[in-house]
This record gives structure tokens, sequence and C-alpha cells, in this order.
């Protein structure tokens, strides 16, 4: 191994090397592309760190001058990147190595300085890098080896062709590493299509996954799953803790439930800035919080040195991942563990997963409240607090303290106090229960209230009782029932509760918005009348009914009663006689009037339409076969140019004219004869098809509009 190398190893305080570090260290493999697959937490950056070592310095113990990258180090995530670009700095820091990050959510100007400046490894996320390359950002003719690190993860994220388009730009006498957890058949191919002659390497902890990590499937209530992570994150206590959903939204939604129940939390999604994320990953490994609520994306390459437990809020969709997100603890010879929220409609999925990943599972239920406060007092009685000397400047307050109280009243204060830094853990349903129906003890003696709001100002039950415990000082255990009216609210409360109630409403006995409450000599009635207008009572008896007849048996033959004749109206006197079936009316067929045309409506479309009237003195022209669409002319009128006529407003419905009364264009039910072109508008002594003078059409509604015209009418 190299001076360099191995002085660094030391002052990090590896003092054995892990499984698949000794296998990708190995002489005979020092030229060869590898192919490796082990366990999340194997130490696998540090391994290909070592691995690509000998092919980047040659001979030498140090890194020359930095110019163009040797080794592209690519990563699915930026958290990953920038945690590959932290260990390969303390690898090679006493190599001298200058090691720059690409990846997505930084500023690209930055980068791109700082490629033109030169570094010696260059580690960055396939999207970012393969903009770079286009670029033109980084030069690629001197790498001599490529790696990449959870190669399944960004197959799966959707990265083939950049990472195609990367590989085909490097040189061809490079080194390609391909790390993974799991080499599924697209891994292969791939490494079959860039890799020359790639050497398998499998580690024996592959066969035996997560050896470190105890797996607890917990059975809880549908109603439930929030308040059971509440209690397994109260009952572990971890340094630090990792809950996994499968979206965005539930990473904001309990995210808020846990920092309002005094949990220090911070999120980690997609949706963040590169700086949120890493500031939230910076935030857990300075103890400035405890939960990181996460979804997939830290399922990757995520280390955690005090990471200590990972809860499954949601079941994740197959079984590597499964592996990868319990593999952020457990790791380098650490023990964790991962717990399952499984409700009962998702058992079989559970099921399911855990045998896909070959995984011992423990079926349980969530800790109960009464197992968290006992597992309080096993940490209390085990705090070094009790052991530790009587600071200096504490021994005359320490002495006030033992001649004022009493020993039990000193205890006392102690265990409130500790429980008051903690989040009170959650009464759970039984996971069997219905899901409407959560079994609660005899609640005791109680005490009612009045409250001056009821139905008609939109109170309910769930914003009452969020009010009375946060006004008065109370707890979910400490109220019973809760009866909404019109115009006030019954609220039960437990009356050993009933001091502290009224001494956090204070004298004026006041709630939100003004609302008085009153306590109740006695429990109200809540025993409910009849509604008005609803339902009468039950009827009289009347006793039994007499027996009817028999029906008599229906006889087709029997002659049917004449049916009675419709009465006849005033108005309309209507006849009706017999006649045969299928038999034709006989005489005149009745007439029927012309339908009067609506309003705004063109009148319908006959033959037989109704010629104009014609003017005093007029007779009319004679034609042989006069056709129903042309007009008759007064005879003996002498031609003369068009003349404008205003047109008379319709009649309102039901005085309507006849259809003959309005021009024919109006009527005509082609629209090409609705129209004339406008070079032939006002033309004297034009003369068009039929006679009739030049000129635009009179009215109607096949009148062009048009909004401008040079023709006035004369």
């Amino acid at each position: 191994m190299i001076q360099t190398i191995a002085d660094a190893l030391a002052k990090q305080g590896y003092e054995t090397l892990t499984p698949v570090q000794q296998a990708v260290t190995d002489p005979a493999l020092a030229d060869a592309d590898l192919l490796v697959s082990a366990q999340t937490g194997s130490g696998k950056t540090v391994g290909f760190g070592l691995a690509i070592a000998p092919t980047l310095l040659g001979g030498s113990e140090k890194f020359g001058h930095a110019g163009a990258p040797l080794a592209l180090i690519i990563a699915p995530t930026r958290e990953l990147a920038m945690q590959v670009s932290r260990e390969l700095t303390w690898l090679y820091g006493p190599a001298g190595a200058i090691v720059t990050t690409c990846v997505g959510g930084m500023d690209t100007r930055t980068e791109r300085r700082a490629l033109d400046r030169g570094a010696h490894v260059v580690v960055a996320t396939p999207g970012r890098l393969c903009d770079h390359i286009k670029r033109n950002n980084i030069n690629l003719s001197d790498i001599r080896a490529v790696v990449l690190d959870e190669a399944d993860e960004m197959l799966d994220l959707g990265f083939r062709e950049e990472l195609e388009f990367i590989l085909s730009e490097a040189p061809e006498e490079r080194r390609t590493l391909l790390f993974s957890a799991t080499v599924p058949a697209a891994i292969a191919k791939l490494a079959k299509s860039y890799q020359r002659d790639a050497q398998r390497v499998e580690t024996v902890g592959e066969k035996k996954q997560h050896s470190d990590i105890e797996y607890r499937a917990l059975n809880v209530h549908p109603r439930d799953t929030e308040n059971a992570i509440i209690n397994v994150l109260r009952f572990y206590e971890a340094k630090n803790a990792i809950v996994f959903c499968n979206t965005r939204a539930a990473v904001a939604r309990l995210t808020t439930r846990f920092t309002n129940r005094g949990f220090s939390v911070v999120a980690l999604s997609g949706e963040l800035t590169q700086s949120e994320r890493t500031n939230a990953l910076q935030a857990l490994r300075d103890g400035r919080a405890r939960v990181c609520i996460a979804t997939d994306v830290a399922a990757r390459g995520i280390d955690l040195p005090n990471l200590e437990l990972v809860i499954h809020a949601d079941l994740p969709s197959n079984s590597d991942t499964l592996l990868h997100r319990s593999g952020r603890t457990g790791r380098a010879g650490r023990k964790g563990v991962s717990a399952l929220i499984v409700p009962a409609k998702l058992r079989s999925k559970a099921n399911r997963l855990i045998g896909g990943a070959k995984l011992k599972v423990e079926w349980a239920n969530p800790p109960s409240a009464e197992e968290v406060n006992a597992e309080d007092e096993k940490r209390l009685l085990a705090d070094s607090a009790w052991s530790d000397p009587i600071p200096d400047d504490a021994t005359g307050f320490v002495a006030n303290l033992v001649d004022q109280f009493s020993a039990e009243q000193l205890a006392t204060a102690f265990v409130n106090l500790y429980r008051a830094r903690q989040s009170a853990p959650e009464q759970l349903a039984e996971p069997g229960t219905p899901a409407d129906e959560k079994p609660r003890g005899d609640f005791g003696p109680s005490v009612w209230f009045s409250i001056s709001v009821g139905r008609n100002q939109d109170a309910e039950p769930r914003t009452i009782l969020p009010m009375i415990c946060r006004m008065g000082d109370l707890t979910k255990d400490d109220v019973g029932a809760i009866r909404v009216q019109p115009s006030h609210t019954f609220v039960e409360i437990l009356a050993t509760s009933e001091a502290k109630f009224t001494n956090a409403l204070g004298p004026d006995m006041k709630v939100e918005d003004g609302a008085i409450v009153t306590k109740l000599d006695k429990a109200p009635d809540l025993s409910r009348g009849p509604k008005p207008g609803g339902k009468r009572g039950p009827r009289p008896n009347r006793g039994p009914r007499p027996d009817r007849a028999p029906r008599p048996a229906y006889d087709p033959d029997a002659p049917r009663a004449p049916r009675k004749p419709r009465a006849e109206t005033a108005e309309a006197p209507v006849a009706y006689t017999e006649k045969p079936r299928g038999s034709k009316p006989q005489g005149d067929k009745p007439k029927f009037d012309k339908p009067r045309a609506r309003k705004g409506e063109r009148p319908p479309k006959s033959h037989k339409t109704e010629r104009s009237p014609m003017k005093p003195g007029a007779a009319p022209k004679p034609k042989s076969n006069p056709k129903p669409d042309a007009f008759d002319k007064p005879a003996g009128k002498p031609k003369a140019k068009a003349v404008w006529k205003k047109e008379k407003p319709a009649a309102p419905r039901g005085d309507a004219k006849p259809a003959a009364d309005k021009p024919f264009k109006a009527r005509a039910s082609d629209p090409s004869k609705r129209f004339v072109p406008p070079n032939k508008l006002g033309q004297a002594g034009s003369k068009p098809k039929g006679g009739k003078p030049a000129g635009r059409p009179k009215g109607g509604e096949g009148a062009p509009k048009r909004a401008k015209s040079s023709f006035r009418p004369k």
C-alpha cells in the first residue's frame, strides 16, 4: 500500500480493512476492471478509493500539479456525491490531491472555475457532469479511472443515457469500476458493454444481509400509525433516527406533527434546495437535530455515525429499497434497529418485502405508553447525574433545597423536570379493534361544564377538544364526552382535573373568542326528544284485520266494462267515436294553421310560400310555370336604382307576420344567395340575374354586416 494512503488510514483510526476493502486491494486486480457487489455500510467508498490509488499515483506517493482530472467518481444523488468527496478528501489529503464536486443545485460558474484551476479527482452526479462535458468545461483526455458508485440506483433513477454518454466520452484505456449493493441484469449488461474483462468481486457479507441490524415489524391500528412512530422514537431515544416516507406530502405532515410534539426534526426531500439538504444533514451530525423525516432520496449512501434507528413510516416499494433504507444504520460494526410500521391491510405486502429481502423479522406490537415510561425510568436511574459531584458554585443552593423540601418533594420535582423535557407517549389502540372503536377504560368521577358556543357557531368536537386542552392545561385523557347543542356545548372533565382546569381558565372562565365556561351542578339531560317535523309515534293498535273475500279468478272471455268518455272542455269540444283498429279516417283532412315564426327566427322552409300582397292598382305578371322561389314584381313599373328602405321592426311573438313579408334572400336556404359581392353594391345600371336592381339586400339575417362602407344610399 502507498505510504501516504496508509498514513491517512492510520490517522482516521483504521486498524483493519473490511472484507470488501481487502478484496479490491488485491495486487492481482491492480489493473483490471471490477464489478463489485457488497452490502451497504461495508466501506465501499474507501474501498474504491484504495483500488484506484495505484492507478492515479503510479509509482509516486504524491499527486503532481493539478490539471485535467485523472479520475471520475459518479454518484446517483447529491448527498452521496458530497459524502464521497469528504471521504476521498481525507484519504487522498496526505498525497496532495485536489477533489472537486459537480452536483446539481450548485452554482455552475463556481464549478467551472474550479475545473479551470485544475483537479485530480472529480466527484459528480450524472446530469451535471453531462452538462459540463457538452459545454467543454471539463477535459476528459487524461482520465485513468471511472467509478460508478451505486450503479443500480442510477439505472433505477433513469440515468442510463447519461452514463453511456459519459463512458463513451472517456478514453478507452481507462479502468472502469462498478460498485453496487445488488447486480441485476441491467448492471451486468452495462458492465459487458463498457468494461474489459471485468472481474467479479463478491464479499461474504453480501450473503448475510445486515447482521448488525435488528428488524422489527410492528402491527398498528390504522388510526395510530403516527402515534406508533412517536412511541417508537420515545422508547429507543436514539441519538439519530430517520423516518422514511414515500411522498413529499407525508414528509411535510410528519415534520409538522413531530415538531409540535417537541422533537428536534429536520426534513430531507427532493423539493428542498441543495443548501437546505446539506444543512439538514449537518444538523444531524452536529447533534442539533435528532430525527430526520426523509424520502428515499436519503436511502442511498448517507452515512450518519450516530444513526441508531430507522423507521419505515410507509412501506417501501421493493425489497432492495427496504435493504438500502435499513442500511443507513448498523454500519461499520455498529448496532441498529429497523422498525416497519405495518397496518393490518398491508401485512401481506410486508411479508412479501421481508421474504424478498431474506430477512428475519420479529413481529410485535408497538411500545405502549406504560412501556415507554418504564424505559424512561431505566434511563433515569442509569443517568450519571446521580454520581456526579456537586458543582462548586451550587453547594449553597443544594443545601437550601435539602432544608426546605423533603426527600419525596425533591424526587417528585426531579421526575417532573425530567419528563417535561420529553414528549409524552401516546395511548395506542389494539391492532385488532375496529377502525371506529377505540378501547377506553372507566372514565371515573367527572364534572360537567357548559361552553357558550354551539352548533350555530360552527362548533364541533374536533375543535372544542384542542381548545379546552390548550386553554385549560389538560390532555385528551382528562376530557370525556363532548356534546354539541345548537347554542352551547357540554364537556365532561375528569373530577381530579377540575381544579387544574379552572385555575388555568382564571376567574373570567373564558376560552377562545370570548366563549364563557360555566360549571354545572349535575350532568345535563342529553336524552333526545322527538324532532320537529320528524316521524310520528307508533300507530295505535287497531286489532286484527278482517278477513277479505278471495279475489275472483281472471276470465279472459268476460265482457269488459265500457270506457267512460273524457270530459269535454268548453273551448274545444271533441267528439270521440268508436272506430275499428287500423281503419283510415274518412272525409276531409283537418286543416292546420301555419306555425308562427318566433321572434328572431328564420321562417320555416316550404315550397308553398304565400306571395306578397300586391299594391292597389298593380296587376300581376302572368307566368306559365312560376317557380316557388321567384318574386312577383308589379307590372308596368319602370326600372330604377336600388333605394334603401328601413326595415320594420320585428313584431313580438304571437303577432308575427307571414314569412312572405320578408324578402326572399332572408328566407333562402342556400347561403350563397344571401350575399352580394362588395363591388356590386351601389353600381348604377347594373342588373344581376333575375332582373333585380343591383344593390345591397334589404335587411334580414342574410344581409352582410360591414363596419364601414363608402356607399351612401340616397
